[in-house]
């Protein structure tokens, strides 16, 4: 497997605790996306959106975090990251999406350059804009969290899943963001037990080849 990443990215960052839940050894080509190197021809003709992280499994090329997800709980079934019960995969799969769905994508790099350069948003404007939507979103997840069944050491049961592969890189990069994560403290005690593993630990943005 060859997996095109980048330290910072919470997409990747997602992949990457997967892979290392599931024992699965790769090959890590990094993509800097700051240098731009997401938008030269050749990874353009990998990933047509120009974006990170993509999985390369032979002749599978495979974008998207989640769909990445879906593809290895199918292909390395072992250890599961769904649970076994249809309700409890689609409650893990609904609070993995609040963060790939709803937080994330209006978070991205691209997203704070274009508040910038095209509507000429200063950076405590964009600032503001990401807080605010990291704000909803985990109020959310901490009503989620707290007020519905399954919840136990990690999003659902007692295994880290889906959720939480997407609820540590979102809560890593709240605090880049300096955002005051005390009204969640379910969301931090999640994220601290995760980070407690080594699998989520290695997969960290500070601990890759190319972090800067």
């Amino acid at each position: 497997m060859k997996l095109y990443t980048y330290f910072r990215s919470s997409a990747a960052y997602r992949v990457r605790i997967a892979l290392n839940l599931k024992g699965l050894e790769r090959e890590d080509v990094f993509i800097h996306l700051r240098q731009g190197a997401q938008r030269q021809t050749g990874y353009l003709g990998l990933n047509p959106q120009g974006l990170v992280p993509t999985l390369v499994d032979g002749d599978a090329v495979i974008g998207q975090s989640f769909a990445i997800l879906e593809y290895l709980e199918e292909t390395h079934p072992e250890p599961p990251l769904l649970p076994a019960d249809r309700a409890g995969r689609a409650r893990a799969r609904q609070l993995g999406l609040i963060v790939a769905c709803d937080i994330h994508p209006l978070n991205n790099l691209r997203v704070l350059q274009y508040l910038g350069r095209e509507l000429g948003l200063d950076e405590e404007a964009r600032n503001r804009w990401y807080r605010h939507w990291v704000e909803r979103g985990f109020a959310a997840l901490e009503t989620l969290l707290t007020g519905t069944p399954g919840t136990e050491r990690f999003c659902h049961g007692e295994v880290p899943g889906f959720a939480d592969l997407c609820l540590v890189p979102q809560v890593y990069n709240a605090g880049r963001f300096a955002i005051d994560l005390s009204p969640y403290p379910t969301v931090r005690r999640i994220n601290e037990t995760c980070l407690a593993l080594p699998a989520f630990a290695d997969a960290a943005p500070e601990a890759q080849p190319d972090a800067e």
